[in-house]
This record gives C-alpha cells, sequence and structure tokens, in this order.
C-alpha cells in the first residue's frame, strides 16, 4: 500500500466509513504498527485498543495495557 493509499484509507476513516477503519486496524496489527493502532484507539475505537493491548502483551510493554484519556492520563 502506498503512502497515498494509505492517506486515503485514513480520510475516509475519518469520515466515518467503518469498512476503512476495519483496513486500517487489520492493515495495522499486521504491520505492527502500534502508533496507528493507539491513534485509532485514542479516538475511540474499541477494536484498535484491543489490537493494541494483545500486541502490547506479546512484546511484553504493559503502559500500553493501560487505557488512555484523551489529555494523555492513564
Amino acid at each position: 500500500m502506498t503512502d497515498s493509499d494509505l492517506s486515503v484509507l485514513r480520510e475516509r476513516a475519518e469520515k466515518g466509513d467503518e469498512d476503512a477503519v476495519d483496513e486500517l486496524i487489520e492493515l495495522a496489527a499486521e504491520l505492527g504498527d502500534m502508533g496507528e493502532l493507539r491513534r485509532l484507539s485514542d479516538v475511540g475505537n474499541a477494536t484498535a485498543a484491543d489490537q493494541l493491548i494483545e500486541m502490547a502483551g506479546e512484546r511484553g510493554d504493559a503502559g500500553e495495557r493501560e487505557p488512555r484519556h484523551r489529555d494523555g492520563r492513564t
């Protein structure tokens, strides 16, 4: 997937396209992109949060297991 394709996918997701959100989560999980999963989780996507927690557990990063609030508090 090119950067341009990814930008279009993010744009669709931001406009509420659930298929695009699902694609982003799947892609981020496949690539191990915790930043993308964190971004989606921070805007309230529970599936992204679940994937983030799962990946953090696999990597042994307990800090990612804590819920994050929009203001950065845990």
